[in-house]
């Protein structure tokens, strides 16, 4: 995000918020948030450059058939440990970003995200990226 600020900056243009997205499948249970993220997700294992080029459900359908719960563990922190979310979202403050959206894959646990969010993930976030 250096270059973004830096080409702001030649072009005259005040600096402006640089805003990140990641999702995550926080809960209680590892193993359902795994399943829950590779159900709803799984897509988000090809990159935005294959999703990009793909224009219906069935092409999504075809390019994420092989895509396995774990492959999508890989890049999506899932379960309860927010140590994990913290250093998925690492990577954007250390490029420079001043806002990161956390994404909570599955609508059943968004209040009890919310709650933990409050109280665990974002202080630890903090804490983090002030060190």
């Amino acid at each position: 995000m250096q270059g973004w600020a830096k080409a702001r900056s030649d072009a005259g243009k005040p600096q402006s918020r640089t805003i990140g997205q990641i999702p995550v499948c926080w809960g209680p249970d590892e193993d359902a948030c795994v399943q829950t993220a590779h159900e709803q997700f799984r897509w988000f294992g090809g990159g935005w450059a294959v999703n990009a080029d793909l224009p219906t459900t069935r092409g999504f359908a075809g390019a994420t058939q092989f895509v396995r719960p774990e492959d999508v563990a890989e890049s999506i922190p899932c379960g309860p440990d927010v140590s994990k979310i913290v250093e998925a979202v690492k990577p954007f403050w250390e490029a420079g970003f001043s806002d990161v959206a956390l994404v909570q894959v599955g609508g059943d646990s968004q209040s009890e995200f919310l709650r933990v969010a409050e109280s665990e993930i974002l202080p630890a976030l903090r804490e983090a990226s002030s060190s």
